[in-house]
């Protein structure tokens, strides 16, 4: 039997070059690549072998429900001297 699973990812770009990748609701659960393709591929790998190791640990796996909002905030803080 298979079950479908859809997290969001959340696709950060690192110095020098590359991409860090990680699942908000799959803490932990993060991998990386030299595209941004290749870091999705290697994500789904990532969420593969995570849901094998709760399954086998008996953890419950949370699955979203709904299409979370993603977004960045900017903000200006005074510094103390």
């Amino acid at each position: 039997m298979t079950k479908h699973y859809k997290y969001t990812v959340v696709i950060e770009p690192q110095e020098p070059s590359g991409y860090f990748v990680t699942v908000p609701s799959l803490p932990g659960c993060s991998s990386e690549g030299e595209t941004i393709e290749e870091a999705l591929t290697m994500i789904k790998d990532a969420i593969d072998g995570y849901l094998d190791v709760a399954q086998e640990e008996g953890i419950s796996i949370f699955t979203e429900q709904n299409n979370p909002i993603i977004s960045s905030v900017e903000l200006d803080r005074r510094v103390r001297a």
